[in-house]
This record gives C-alpha cells, sequence and structure tokens, in this order.
C-alpha cells in the first residue's frame, strides 16, 4: 500500500465525512477484507493530509464521546483527481509489462 495510502483516505471521504474508525472499516469493506488499515497508519496519515490542506476535521459528540471527523477540502477532491489519473496510468504500464499484447512478426525490430 505504501504510496498509495493517500488516494485510498481520500477516496473513502469523497462521499461525506467520517471518523477515524469509519475511515479503517470503509477501506475494509470496499476492498472485500482485503486491505486493513491499523489506527497507527491511518491517524498521521490523516493529520499530515490536514496539514496539506486535503482535509479538514472537526470534533463531533456521540453521546459523551468525542471524535474527530475528517472531510475533503476542494483541494482534496482535485488531489483525489489527480490520484486516481496516476493509479490508472500505473496499473495500465504494469499491465503492459504482465499482459504484453502480441505484434506481428514482421513488426519486431
Amino acid at each position: 500500500m505504501r504510496g498509495h495510502l493517500d488516494g485510498l483516505l481520500l477516496a473513502v471521504l469523497e462521499q461525506g465525512p467520517l471518523h477515524g474508525y469509519a475511515i479503517i472499516a470503509a477501506v475494509q469493506e470496499r476492498s472485500g477484507g482485503v486491505l486493513e488499515l491499523r489506527t497507527g497508519t491511518i491517524y498521521p496519515a490523516l493529520q499530515r493530509l490536514e496539514r496539506l490542506g486535503l482535509l479538514r476535521s472537526s470534533w463531533d459528540a456521540v453521546g459523551e464521546r468525542r471524535r474527530r471527523c475528517y472531510e475533503l477540502t476542494e483541494a482534496g477532491r482535485r488531489s483525489l483527481e489527480e490520484e486516481r489519473t496516476a493509479w490508472r496510468e500505473f496499473t495500465t504500464a504494469i499491465g503492459s509489462v504482465l499482459n504484453p499484447v502480441p505484434t506481428s512478426p514482421g513488426l519486431a525490430t
């Protein structure tokens, strides 16, 4: 997941604000249980994304408990689109190597 965590976090926040554990659950659910994020991984990333202006956070009270909710900023939405474009380019390049299109014998140099 190295290098793709930011995109994952931004993507799950695209639909609206979520708190940390809901973000973890959303990534796990969307990945069919394949991706399991740890709190020690996502909270520093969320704080970094907030410092970069890609997220904003606010405190939400649930009963007597408070939890921090995160949501995308406009800059975060633009960054998510850039992440998606980079991901498509990356997967296309990898796919081209793993599943090459056969060339005609007369075209090889």
